[in-house]
């Protein structure tokens, strides 16, 4: 199934409506699609990279806007939507201990789920369930996605192609470890 879901999004990138394929893509993987954004905004800004912060808009505007979809299944309907979604990511074990957690560090969590690798549906929707203050929420899906989706587009509008390696294989690492020494260095000036 996943496989035909890769395929599916790959192919997408050559249709006459690839930006719309985009914002959907970027719209459901916020909410419970498993595969990322990217194998759809790489193709389409090396394709055209004078608009490569356009298509980054897009992308960016559907993500946060699949995560406030994500957040409402987490508020008002995890039992019949979300928990099913997070069962299926193998998340459900962790979610009681998650919950007790979430709300003291939800901006970094949502920040740090983002830029990284990490499934950003179960942040989206563990906020909601959490209820994590709307407002937050919103910011900080906004800075993150802002923040990973520009940035891929700046390096491929820079870079062009031969960055392509470096952002599907390293970049999510790039973005964890900045996300790390962040948090890292938030905490040592709390500590001060």
């Amino acid at each position: 199934m996943i496989k035909w879901m890769y395929d599916w999004t790959l192919s997408m990138a050559e249709h006459p409506r690839a930006l719309w394929a985009l914002a959907f893509v970027a719209f459901i993987e916020s909410s419970f699609f498993p595969i990322p954004p990217d194998l759809l905004l790489i193709p389409l800004i090396l394709a055209a990279p004078t608009r490569a912060y356009s298509i980054a808009l897009v992308a960016m505007l559907a993500s946060v806007a699949g995560g406030v979809f994500g957040y409402l299944i987490g508020a008002f309907a995890f039992e019949a939507i979300g928990q099913p979604i997070l069962a299926t990511l193998g998340k459900v074990d962790s979610m009681a201990e998650f919950n007790t957690n979430f709300n003291a560090y939800g901006l970094w969590a949502v920040l740090v789920a983002g830029v990284t690798p990490f499934p950003f549906k179960v942040i989206t929707i563990m906020s909601g369930w959490t209820a994590m203050p709307f407002g937050v929420f919103l910011a900080s899906a906004i800075a993150a996605r802002s923040l990973r989706f520009f940035a891929v587009a700046a390096l491929l509008y820079f870079f062009g192609s031969s960055i392509r390696n470096f952002i599907e294989r390293r970049l999510g690492l790039v973005f964890m470890l900045f996300a790390i020494i962040l948090i890292a260095g938030f905490f040592a000036i709390r500590l001060i």
